[in-house]
């Protein structure tokens, strides 16, 4: 399995680095964390970066589950990996593994008005890669375009923003509606800054391919094929100096076997997936020079459609909750790389300070399929003759699920899930389709049943946020940004507010129990294990790799904006 980002699997972050969560609260209580003198110094740190040996090529290996369409649009949740960070860059980096802002295409930030209100100052002397001078315009631009076009907000930063208006040359002034200081993450990282010049030439950004993307990040786009994707270096790139690789390749892989024996045979040197047997596989090949680190960063979720009846019955959803056998699904399917899930949604023990343990042992979402049976037995429904449940009308409790064709674990994962659930009365069909079929009917809400990770961020809100908030969400045939599974709940957003609104860990503390509290009741989504973040790496040519040792990105090449800094790090030995 390989690659999920905002539809992915986006980020890593180390099982020591349980106080990751302090990104937010920090940001919340003072509303001056981040700022400042800590952005001068990182900014110092990049551009005094030591000379290194320059050339050498990085070959990527990555399932994504099709072949390459040529398009690298960063509204687009199906594409947006092969453009965020390494052609169009964010205007700050935030590492969550380190708890650091790093500032990028702006140079400074400040919180004011009680968090309601974020300031950006645009860096100076960047130009996009077509020549023409980057500014703070470009950045206004670019959020208002996404206020415009909402199937482009794909964080939902326009449910909190009110406005954003340049100030002067180069400052941006962006106006919340509410207190917002968790948004910073979302609006500062993971949102990618276009060309005016180009952008607004632009029809209808919303289905625009942007086949030949002009940004102002390190590397362009010189050639695309179905099969691969060639990088170059770009020579107007800001940094002095970088990037010291000269060009990037991105083969097409629709599963793991190749992509796993491309890697192991030394044609790539970075990789992101699952491999069975890894150590004996992969490691034995060059001891020396290969290593993997899969660091647990966020949650595998069954998507459960809220639309289709009678997945819409709470009963039906808890009791596919209790019918999971997680340890087996995380033994078969994932080889034992990844830990078992808790219905919470909290990661385990990164999040450990958050996870509400009373409100889960009430519930017990352990492996119980007697307690599934009572459950829809309880709920009115009855067996048929071939042991499968029913409705009072006489439908059978069938469901198809939808799934990556190319994770052949997620696959593997899948079959234990569908065993599962038949020894409980209900009859799964898995669907095993290409990456953009698995990602078109996902986002449009074409499914019953989904498998798919949320996005991650630097403590528990971001999943729970990804899943449970309804402006993440879309009337069906519409697409959604991540919560899929269309669940709606009026005290779900208020949690949400509160929790962004809140000016003390405390109440976010309390709030975040009440998230959890809901995914135990209503159980919208299953998390069945922890997803790891998926890391592969040979130092035979290129030093500067991330490690456990020094975490200073997401190691993952599917982790945006984080490959970008990756590959800014890179040199060859």
């Amino acid at each position: 399995m390989t690659m999920r980002t905002l539809f992915f699997r986006r980020g890593a972050r180390p099982i020591a680095a349980v106080a990751l969560i302090s990104v937010l609260i920090a940001a919340s209580a003072s509303g001056s964390a981040h700022r400042g003198a800590a952005a001068v110094t990182a900014t110092r740190a990049v551009q005094m970066a030591p000379r290194t040996a320059t050339g050498g090529t990085v070959v990527i290996s990555n399932a994504t589950g099709s072949i390459w369409t040529g398009s690298f649009n960063p509204f687009s949740v199906a594409v947006n990996f092969t453009s965020i960070g390494i052609v169009y860059e964010p205007l700050m980096f935030v590492n969550i593994l380190t708890d650091k802002v790093t500032p990028w295409l702006a140079t400074t930030y400040h919180w004011s008005a009680g968090n309601k209100q974020l300031t950006f100052t645009i860096r100076k002397g960047v130009r996009w890669s077509d020549g023409q001078p980057f500014s703070a315009a470009d950045v206004v631009f670019t959020f208002n375009l996404m206020k415009k076009y909402p199937a482009l907000d794909l964080q939902a930063v326009w449910s909190v923003l009110k406005s954003v208006r340049q100030q002067g040359t180069n400052t941006v002034v962006m106006t919340f509606t509410q207190p917002a200081a968790p948004f910073f993450y979302y609006i500062a990282d993971q949102d990618g800054i276009v060309a005016k010049h180009i952008w607004s030439k632009v029809k209808n950004p919303v289905t625009y391919a942007d086949s030949t993307p002009i940004g102002t990040g390190p590397f362009v786009v010189q050639q695309v094929s179905p099969q691969t994707i060639t990088y170059v270096r770009n020579p107007r790139y800001w940094q002095p100096g970088k990037p010291s690789v000269a060009k990037v390749l991105y083969p097409a892989f629709t599963s793991n076997p190749p992509a796993n024996l491309y890697l192991a045979e030394a044609k790539a040197n970075w990789g992101f997936q699952f491999m069975p047997n890894i150590r004996s596989y992969y490691i034995a090949r060059d001891p020396a020079n290969n290593h993997y680190w899969f660091p647990p960063v966020g949650n595998v979720d069954l998507y459960i459609n809220q639309k289709v009846y009678p997945l819409s019955v709470r009963a039906v959803r808890q009791a596919m909750a209790y019918a999971i056998n997680r340890q087996r699904v995380a033994t078969i399917g994932e080889y034992g790389y990844e830990p078992v899930g808790n219905q919470t949604g909290v990661i385990l023990p990164n999040f450990q300070r958050w996870y509400d343990q009373s409100q889960a042992a009430r519930y017990n979402y352990t492996y119980n399929p007697q307690k599934a049976i009572t459950l829809l037995q309880n709920a009115g429904f009855k067996r048929n003759k071939s042991g499968i449940f029913q409705t009072p009308s006489g439908k059978p409790l069938s469901f198809s699920v939808i799934n990556n064709a190319g994770y052949t674990d997620w696959v593997a994962s899948m079959e234990v899930i569908r065993q599962n659930l038949r020894q409980v009365g209900i009859d799964l069909r898995p669907e095993n389709l290409s990456q953009t079929d698995w990602q078109a009917r996902q986002s449009n809400g074409q499914f019953d049943l989904a498998y798919n990770t949320p996005p991650i961020g630097p403590n528990p809100y971001y999943d729970l946020h990804a899943v449970l908030f309804s402006g993440n969400s879309a009337p069906l045939g519409q697409a959604a940004a991540s919560n899929y599974e269309r669940y709606i709940s009026p005290q779900a957003d208020r949690l949400l507010n509160q929790f962004a609104a809140a000016s003390n860990s405390a109440t976010q503390q309390s709030v975040l129990s009440k998230l959890q509290g809901l995914m135990l009741r209503d159980v919208p989504v299953i998390p069945v294990t922890e997803q790891v973040s998926w890391y592969e790496w040979s130092t035979a040519q290129f030093a500067g790799w991330p490690t456990p040792q020094n975490p200073y990105a997401n190691p993952a090449p599917a982790d945006y904006p984080d490959w970008e800094v990756v590959l800014l790090h890179l040199h060859l030995k």
